[in-house]
């Protein structure tokens, strides 16, 4: 699985948040989850686990599948 950025940034800015404020309720740097939703970085089990807990979404709302 990978991580879809665009996902998470749609979702991130639908409740009016902060790069910053997911980040610190994913309790991850913000530089970490920017390069995550820009799609220059993957992500970890836990980092994943981590944003769909925050965004109060299944972990298959914030990846995709390899190709």
């Amino acid at each position: 699985m990978k991580t879809n950025g665009a996902a998470i940034r749609a979702l991130r800015a639908a409740r009016g948040w902060s790069v910053r404020h997911l980040a610190h309720l994913a309790e991850m740097h913000p530089s970490h989850l920017s390069r995550l939703e820009r799609g220059l970085r993957g992500a970890s089990e836990d980092a994943l686990t981590g944003i769909a807990r925050a965004l109060d979404v299944p972990r298959d709302a914030i990846t995709r599948e390899s190709p």
